[in-house]
């Protein structure tokens, strides 16, 4: 004999058909029938969610959230004999309490959770694929596009805007290659040089070499290479147009917040 559970939300039900199909899978889940009612934003629906229950002799297993479509649900169910099963109403009310917290009661929160995790998980690939000028189609595609010589905390700046749910693209500087004609194309407001003194790069790439167990005297770490670098990129900056930050003392977080404030992001 077929047996039917009405799966009740005033969101997409998602929830609470999980939870249901966890539990008709310890039972012989081919005979039990979920029958999906979403997005419930009015009593007459629910009502005639219960007629049909009665009718099948079915179970209502329901997420809704605002405390009196919940309500009526139960009292409805009891007028009808139907049994029901409220999966979020008691852990709400349970939170509510011991943390002394109000909940929203709105629904559809988890939804927009769950897409507020997509983006960022897909900003964070958007980092990953279009860094240190891998791929130059990137730059007409990201919110923001950040250009340097190297060791100017790029791709840790990229990585930590990713994680603010944006997409960034960022570019190396050498005065031996060409930047790609993609940054000259994207808007310089959403450009960012990141400007930073000569000696400190120096003592950071003399660092990042001794790490590599390399000779810090290299050409990467000579004091004149620098100079010859940073005013290429002063050249490039001014062709481009764009904002510059000097990030000579400051950490990855404060250029983070400079950016999104200039952004308005």
């Amino acid at each position: 004999m077929q047996r039917v559970v009405y799966v009740v939300s005033d969101s997409g039900g998602e929830t609470a058909e999980l939870v249901v199909k966890a539990a008709a899978s310890q039972f012989n889940s081919s005979i039990i029938q979920l029958k999906r009612v979403p997005y419930v934003e009015d009593t007459t629906t629910l009502k005639e969610v219960v007629a049909l229950a009665k009718m099948n002799d079915a179970i209502i297993a329901f997420t809704l959230v605002v405390p009196q479509m919940r309500q009526f649900l139960i009292e409805e169910a009891q007028r009808e004999g139907v049994e029901v099963y409220d999966i979020i109403g008691p852990l709400i009310e349970k939170m509510r309490d011991l943390f002394q917290m109000t909940p929203r009661y709105e629904p559809g929160q988890v939804r927009v959770l769950d897409e507020d995790y997509f983006k960022k998980i897909e900003a964070i690939e958007f980092a990953v694929k279009y860094d240190d000028g891998r791929d130059p189609r990137g730059i007409l595609r990201a919110d923001i596009v950040l250009i340097g010589v190297s060791r100017t905390s790029k791709t840790p700046l990229s990585q930590y805007l990713a994680h603010k749910r944006l997409k960034v693209a960022n570019v190396p500087i050498v005065p031996e290659v060409e930047p790609p004609e993609e940054l000259f194309k994207v808007s310089p407001e959403k450009c960012f040089g990141l400007k930073i003194s000569p000696e400190k790069l120096n003592s950071i790439r003399r660092e990042r070499l001794k790490a590599l167990g390399l000779d810090d005297k290299a050409i990467y770490a000579n004091i004149e290479r620098i100079k010859e670098e940073l005013d290429y990129f002063d050249k490039v900056i001014q062709k481009i147009g764009c904002e510059v930050i000097d990030v000579t003392n400051k950490a990855v977080e404060e250029t983070a917040n400079i950016i999104m404030k200039k952004r308005k992001l």
